[in-house]
């Protein structure tokens, strides 16, 4: 990886513009052996024309046999080492529904769960319980209060909330209480450092106190926190690139991502159409986008196959043409990580990417699809590299030394 500090005495000025497409979870896996992936099966005429034009290959995200969650791979994405830059999903989630998050604070992202007589977790959704009803739960919890503290309890959507303590003297590292299975109770929080004991007592607090005010609110009967963190201080995509760079997404999670790199957050609609609207009202306003699909993620998740074919299908009849007929000087089309539908959950395989632009060789790969990104000349490369490929095809790199 070619280091951020680097990068940015490279950076030069220029009109060009990028477009950094995500398809979240693209990568996949035959149903049966032999057979084809969920990206091979769609018909996408679109991203096959951009694959034979420009140049491809297969991304790690993090790093061979690693298994990525979505904000680290995202971060990566956008050229930042997911490893050193680590950042808790609690964060993420409070930056993405507009939370005014200060330095100082502990964030973690919540699911109201349902549990049985013994604690044990049956689901860790509550059945997906309506934004209507996680409304109604937010608001009971925001009575329960903690020494010396402020606590906050925002909706984010359906069975997600995001929790955020502030107050003097909250470190962490913490780990989270959602041990992402059933049969098993949710984890006390633990401090993984002396300095991080307060704030742990105090997340168990809440629980505790959470956990008698649902006792009886079936299916939402108990609480799950993941990704307590503090928001970092990381250097802009403008510090960095000199990029005016914007987001467009409909998921909270993906939206605070982009803002935790200092991305402005554009409406993006609840539809794909929506959000290509936005696209083409400002492009004539940044040099960057960031455009995501949440969908073929949700449809791996959920193990199911054919809605994924579908999905792909969607985007490459809808977002590529539009994307494409506003001219960008580079297109990047990726996902942030492999979500196959066997698997039914994120995967440690590559996941295919092509770069587009007028400066780029063409290679071997005649189609966009795992087998025939791995013929590319892209090869197979770490995330990080994409960001930078993205720059020196626009034209907003300088040559290194003399």
């Amino acid at each position: 990886m070619t280091d951020q500090k680097t990068i940015a005495k490279l950076a030069i000025p220029n009109t060009t513009k990028i477009a950094l497409l995500v398809m979240d979870g693209l990568g996949g896996l035959p149903l049966e052996p032999g057979g084809l992936t969920e990206l091979e099966t769609a018909r996408t005429p679109n991203l096959d024309a951009l694959a034979r034009d420009g140049i491809c290959g297969l991304h790690d995200p993090i790093g061979r046999s690693i298994t990525p969650g979505s904000g680290p791979s995202h971060l990566a994405l956008f050229g930042y080492d997911p490893v050193r830059h680590l950042t808790g999903r609690g964060v993420l989630e409070a930056l993405g529904i507009g939370f005014d998050l200060q330095s100082g604070d502990m964030a973690a992202r919540g699911n109201f769960c349902t549990v049985d007589s013994d604690g044990l977790i049956t689901d860790r959704r509550a059945g997906r319980i309506p934004t209507e009803k996680g409304a109604e739960l937010v608001k009971l919890l925001r009575s329960i209060e903690l020494p010396d503290v402020k606590v906050f309890v925002e909706l984010v959507k359906n069975y997600r909330f995001v929790l955020v303590l502030r107050g003097h003297g909250l470190s962490g590292p913490l780990t989270g209480t959602d041990p992402q299975k059933l049969g098993v109770a949710p984890s006390p929080v633990e401090a993984l450092g002396a300095d991080a004991a307060r704030a742990a007592s105090l997340f168990n607090q809440w629980i505790a106190a959470a956990r008698e005010l649902l006792a009886d609110l079936q299916p939402a009967n108990m609480v799950a926190l993941r990704g307590l963190d503090k928001k970092p201080n990381l250097s802009s995509m403008s510090e960095i690139y000199g990029l005016r760079a914007a987001a467009i997404a409909t998921y909270p999670m993906y939206r605070g991502a982009a803002r935790v790199v200092g991305m402005d957050v554009l409406p993006a609609g609840e539809s794909l159409e929506e959000g290509i609207e936005t696209l083409a009202i400002h492009w004539a306003d940044y040099d960057f986008f960031f455009v995501h699909v949440k969908k073929t993620d949700s449809a791996g998740e959920d193990g199911d196959f054919d809605r994924k074919v579908s999905v792909i299908e969607h985007a490459d009849q809808v977002v590529v043409p539009a994307i494409v007929a506003l001219h960008p000087d580079v297109l990047v089309v990726t996902g942030d990580h492999s979500t196959p539908a066997l698997l039914r959950s994120h995967s440690w395989h590559p996941v295919p990417v092509l770069l587009h632009s007028r400066h780029c060789r063409s290679d071997e790969a005649q189609a966009f699809s795992e087998k025939e990104c791995s013929k590319g000349a892209l090869g197979r490369l770490p995330a990080t590299e994409i960001m930078p490929l993205a720059m020196a095809n626009a034209l907003r790199l300088t040559k290194y030394s003399a």
